[in-house]
């Protein structure tokens, strides 16, 4: 029986959970992260609290399991960055969140590489991957030590290592996405030519062992957060797609072995590197999900996001929400775009503009859905869905209904570190097939189209304007 330790480092807080082979999950533990959300938009936190958040998370999870650990996995924001000592792991900066917009000049000084960066990375010119914010930090805060993602960061501090995993490489923007490779040529584009950058390893690499858990612990199964997703979701097969609703939303679809430069304003990346093969997709964010709801809350309009489908109208009255709280992503990339209300009358109501806001959400992924359909030649026929926001049938019903596709709800709350896990597994025994170390699942819930064809169409297409409208302007502030 092979007992995992599968932690998910995430931008609210860290999860850490025990499974194994026989029972399954066996012991879950949770840590509360604070973002601090600073003017001109910058997002910041405390690395001291995430790696306490990391190794208390992970203790409290091995204590209540009550069983000895044979791996520990890792699963990571993606696109946070932080400079560090390497000599003493002492941290040099907060660690610079994916949401933090204050790497935008740094683009726009770029503007003029942005389809060399594009042909290369598989990636768009944007302050949300690594790059652009490693390089405002050393503009802006520090020239010492390193600068890397958290996960790096993170290994470091339980291993001693100096790792990245390919997937989170792959959304650096100076990783080069056919060899999977750092491009040297765009690292110099950024400033980042001389800086030390960690080795490129594979999830199902043992990449270490670490003593913070009790034992010499083998680490493995380091990933990004949303292809630790994808892969738990069992998304092996080119054209499967899922999508997260968490702090944002990020949809991706499996590609297989292309790496397709996306003509739609997706991004391309690594899935996952796995016994030597390297499958790509596909992905678009939307960037306030959990955070629209909260601003929900905040004005009172619901007590918490479990409030959601009692308060939501079941029909919005003609309001309508573009919820670009923090911008606008694919295919926009528009990230001075501001969310907007169309359609308010005297009679709109608090439940209308919370069902405005979940049809937004919505709306925003079933424009990320097309995209797929766009980049691959064919759409998802089936949309898998994880994440907090899924326990809101409201929001699950009109991605059904907006998006045209049936969505299927993953059965777990913890897709993000059980897709670690599927890779920790790998790598103690490399003769699993992949299919056999993520292993299969049904869904909890699935949600059918009750639109029409025609009345899902008129909204998005009004819907579309809205949002073109937002991006517009944007551009113009």
């Amino acid at each position: 029986m092979t007992a995992i330790l599968a932690i998910d480092q995430g931008t609210s807080g860290t999860k850490a959970i025990v499974v194994d082979d026989a029972d399954g999950t066996v012991a879950i533990a949770e840590e509360t992260i604070c973002p601090a959300y600073l003017a001109g938009g910058g997002v910041e936190q405390d690395p001291h609290e995430l790696l306490e958040s990391v190794i208390e998370a992970g203790r409290r999870a091995i204590g209540a399991a009550g069983r000895p650990i044979d791996c520990v996995a890792l699963a990571n924001q993606g696109e946070t960055v932080l400079a560090w000592d390497p000599r003493t792991g002492a941290p040099l900066s907060p660690a610079i969140v994916w949401q933090d917009r204050r790497a935008e000049s740094v683009c726009r000084e770029l503007a003029a590489h942005a389809e060399r960066i594009a042909r290369r990375t598989g990636l768009v010119l944007d302050p949300y991957f690594s790059a652009p914010k490693m390089a405002w930090l050393r503009r802006n805060v520090t020239r010492e030590g390193v600068v890397t993602t958290t996960d790096t960061w993170l290994v470091h501090q339980l291993t001693g290592e100096f790792v990245t995993d390919a997937a989170t490489a792959s959304r650096s923007l100076i990783l080069d996405l056919d060899s999977v490779t750092w491009d040297g040529e765009l690292a110099d584009l950024f400033g980042l030519g001389e800086e030390r950058l960690p080795r490129v390893v594979a999830g199902d690499e043992i990449v270490g062992t670490t003593r913070a858990f009790g034992g010499d612990i083998p680490v493995a199964g380091l990933i990004v957060d949303q292809q630790a997703a994808l892969l738990a979701e069992n998304c092996l097969e080119p054209g499967t797609a899922k999508c997260t609703y968490g702090t944002g939303a990020f949809l991706l679809a499996n590609t297989g072995r292309n790496a397709v430069r996306s003509a739609a304003g997706l991004t391309t990346s690594v899935a996952w590197r796995i016994a030597g093969q390297t499958p790509y997709c596909v992905d678009g964010q939307v960037y306030t999900v959990a955070s629209a709801v909260r601003w929900l809350r905040d004005l009172g309009l619901i007590r918490s996001a479990t409030d959601l489908d009692a308060v939501a109208a079941a029909d919005a009255g003609g309001a309508l929400c573009v919820p670009a709280f923090a911008g606008l992503a694919a295919p926009w990339w528009a990230p001075r775009a501001a969310a907007s209300f169309t359609g308010l009358t005297l009679a709109t109501r608090r439940e209308h503009l919370v069902l405005a806001v979940l049809q937004g959400v919505a709306a925003q992924v079933a424009e990320l859905c097309s995209l797929v359909a766009a980049d691959l030649g064919r759409p998802p026929t089936r949309l898998r869905a994880d994440g907090g926001l899924t326990q809101s049938a409201t929001l699950m019903q009109a991605q059904a209904d907006i998006g045209q596709i049936p969505v299927d709800i993953y059965p777990h709350a913890h897709a993000t570190p059980l897709g670690a896990a599927a890779l920790a597994r790998r790598a103690l025994d490399p003769t699993l097939s992949l299919e056999e170390a993520v292993g299969d699942w049904q869904p909890a819930t699935v949600y059918e189209p009750r639109w029409s064809p025609d009345r899902a169409e008129e909204f998005r297409t009004t819907w579309a304007q809205a949002a073109a409208a937002c991006a517009d302007k944007g551009e113009h502030t």
